[in-house]
């Protein structure tokens, strides 16, 4: 998922995430400032379905607006090189686990 709430409040004449904070604020959405830089720019690592709400109610927007899916992002059986390398430009080795001797685990 893309988060695209800085696009959306820019849609809506919010340019500054202190103004999105403040209005956040009155519909009874405190968040601290650093939470709000986050937000503002950049992916929340998480955030409260009640958030959105209120988030969707002062931009006057849909869910649909801030969350962007990317379907192909999402990695498919048999295609785990294929997906890691559209997205990286490059091959990405496999993370094998080992004991904690450095030997490695026999296989399942």
């Amino acid at each position: 998922m893309k988060w695209n709430l800085r696009l959306t409040a820019a849609n809506k004449g919010i340019w500054k995430a202190s103004e999105l904070q403040r209005s956040l604020a009155e519909h009874g959405l405190v968040i601290s400032a650093g939470k709000m830089s986050g937000l503002w720019s950049g992916q929340p690592v998480s955030l409260k379905l009640e958030d959105l709400d209120v988030i969707c109610v002062v931009l006057g927007c849909e869910i649909g607006d801030l969350l962007i899916p990317e379907p192909e992002n999402v990695r498919r059986p048999g295609q785990q090189a294929d997906v890691q390398e559209a997205t990286t430009g490059s091959l990405v080795a496999p993370v094998v686990p080992k004991r904690r001797d450095g030997r490695s685990l026999p296989p399942m």
